[in-house]
Formats: C-alpha cells, sequence, structure tokens
C-alpha cells in the first residue's frame, strides 16, 4: 500500500464527508484504513451512529445492502457489487415462501448472511452470536432457519428445539470444507495453543473446539484469555483484525489452503475502496418498502433480546 493512496483516501474521506466500514476479513491494508472494522451486523450498527454522509462499506454485497436497509438516507457504496456469498446466495424468496407455506406456525429467522429480499421475509435477523439466545427465547418448538445449514444444526443442538433448514445445504465455501483432521493436525501442531471455529463449522468439528464463536466474539476471547496462542478456524482475513486488535499474541490460521480465503471477500480491494471514494461509485439502491421490512425484523429481534419471550 503507497502512502500516496493512503494520503488520497485520507483527504476523500474528509472531502466527502466519509467513513469506510471493513468487515473483520478483509485484507490488511483495507482494515488499517477503515474507520470501523467488525462483523457484518456490528458495521452496520456503526452506520447508524454516524454522522458521515457517505459510507463505503469494505464488505460483499449483502452488508453494503444490510447497511443501505438500516440507513436508507445515507449514501452507501459498495466497491464491488459483483462480490457475493455462497451462503446468502443458496437462498432466494420464492424457495423461503414456499417453506413458509408448508410451516404457516413456524417463525422464519435468518442469519444475517442473507441476500436483502430474503431478509424482508424473516420474523427474526440473527448473527452468529445472537442465534442460539434468540430461538431458545421463542416460544414456538419449531423454526424456520436459513440459510447457513451449519449453523442451523449448531443452533440445534443448543436449543433442542425443531430446526427446520432452510434450504437444506446453505454452507460457506470456506466454513463448510473444515474437518476434524484439520483440528487434529492442528492440536499436533501446536499443541499450545488455543483453538478457535466459527459456528459455521460442521458441528462435529465444533465440538472439538476451545472455543465457538463469531468473529467478534473471537476478539474478545482471544483479548481476555490467559493464553497467547491461537489457532483459528475462520477465513483468513480473520488473522489481520486479531493482529491489530490483539497486539503481543500468536494467531495461526487453522488452514493455509486456497479455500482459506474467500474468494468473493478478496474481491474488495483498497484501489476498489479508493475508486468507490473517489467516482462514488457503486451506489447501493433497495426499495423502501424492503428496507422498511429488514429494519422491522432487526428492531423486533433486538426488543426479543433484549426483552422475554416472544
Amino acid at each position: 500500500m503507497s502512502n500516496d493512496l493512503m494520503t488520497e483516501i485520507r483527504r476523500l474521506k474528509h472531502e466527502r464527508n466519509a467513513i469506510i466500514l471493513g468487515h473483520n476479513y478483509m485484507d490488511y491494508d483495507v482494515q488499517l484504513m477503515a474507520d470501523f472494522t467488525g462483523d457484518s451486523y456490528d458495521l452496520a450498527l456503526k452506520a447508524m451512529e454516524t454522522k458521515a454522509d457517505i459510507i463505503v462499506f469494505a464488505g460483499v454485497r449483502f452488508m453494503a445492502e444490510q447497511a443501505k436497509a438500516l440507513n436508507y438516507d445515507k449514501v452507501v457504496l459498495s466497491p464491488d457489487p459483483t462480490a457475493g456469498c455462497s451462503i446468502a446466495d443458496s437462498l432466494d424468496a420464492k424457495t423461503l415462501k414456499a417453506y413458509k407455506e408448508s410451516y404457516p406456525e413456524a417463525p422464519v429467522v435468518l442469519y444475517v448472511n442473507t441476500n436483502v429480499e430474503v431478509k424482508a421475509l424473516a420474523d427474526y435477523i440473527v448473527t452468529s452470536s445472537t442465534a442460539v439466545k434468540v430461538i431458545k427465547k421463542l416460544k414456538e418448538s419449531t423454526v424456520l432457519f436459513g440459510p447457513d445449514s451449519n449453523l442451523a444444526d449448531y443452533v440445534a443442538s443448543l436449543t433442542g428445539k425443531r430446526i427446520i433448514k432452510v434450504p437444506l445445504n446453505g454452507k460457506c465455501i470456506v466454513h463448510g470444507n473444515y474437518t476434524t483432521k484439520l483440528m487434529d493436525d492442528a492440536r499436533v501442531k501446536y499443541p499450545r495453543a488455543k483453538v478457535m471455529v466459527h459456528p459455521e463449522a460442521p458441528l462435529n468439528v465444533l465440538k472439538l473446539a476451545d472455543f465457538v464463536g463469531s468473529t467478534n466474539q473471537m476478539i474478545e476471547y482471544a483479548k481476555n484469555s490467559n493464553y497467547d496462542e491461537f489457532v483459528v478456524g475462520t477465513e483468513i482475513g480473520m488473522i489481520n483484525a486479531l493482529k491489530l486488535k490483539v497486539p503481543g499474541k500468536t494467531f495461526h490460521p487453522i488452514t493455509t489452503e486456497p479455500y482459506a480465503r474467500c474468494p468473493f471477500m478478496s474481491m474488495i480491494t483498497l484501489d476498489k475502496v479508493y475508486r468507490s471514494l473517489r467516482d462514488l461509485v457503486h451506489r447501493v439502491e433497495i426499495p423502501k418498502s424492503t428496507a422498511n421490512a429488514v429494519k422491522d425484523a432487526f428492531e423486533r429481534t433486538r426488543r426479543l433480546i433484549e426483552g422475554g419471550v416472544a
């Protein structure tokens, strides 16, 4: 990353009253230039608090759409609107509507990794850190949950509820490749390290972890732990966030295979962030009715988390 590019990005941010939000999986230079880093939901909330006129969302498409839904009057820019998500793209609105017709009494709980037009059909929208808490609080014993099938298994194991997967096989192309052999190999290679794994991984892998949690929860676990060495079972860009936010500790990716890096996350480069600021592209536009439905689902979820049983 050149000093000239860094200087120009700072100038444009000041000139346009803009902020850059960077997901925990972004490249190191993008995270370094971001005003805030975190998971997709955390960043959407950060966007709601900002006084900036323009938000550049350094993350995949569903994240930028979500930021727009929660901040409809702001200009939200996506550095590369073709950057999708294997989980989000596994579920479309037509499929979800069919499941809702088959299970009319079951509430629809959608993982935040869902495209915005599908999110608009949700009763509740959860993150990997709130899914278990929300579903435990629902009075219904049967819940429609999607689109991540591994997270659905994890939720079912901790809530005892009947979780109907929507769809049956939605998976992350990174976490879905994790195996118990990877876990065993990590224990041998780094015997002193604590192993942290994201709940998008298969349940048999999660059962072997020292800690299961979201990217933000991993940061807090590492920061507050007495241990100083960790194996990180999530997208390899997370190593950048951990190095920035938990200095002085050692982090090893659970694998360095090509699938360890999400091809969609890697599409968001600092040069594209710069071009977004320079040319004010690419503007995220969604229907107002869709944004309102998504915002209502988020508010309903927040009230449930803060209050009692639904």
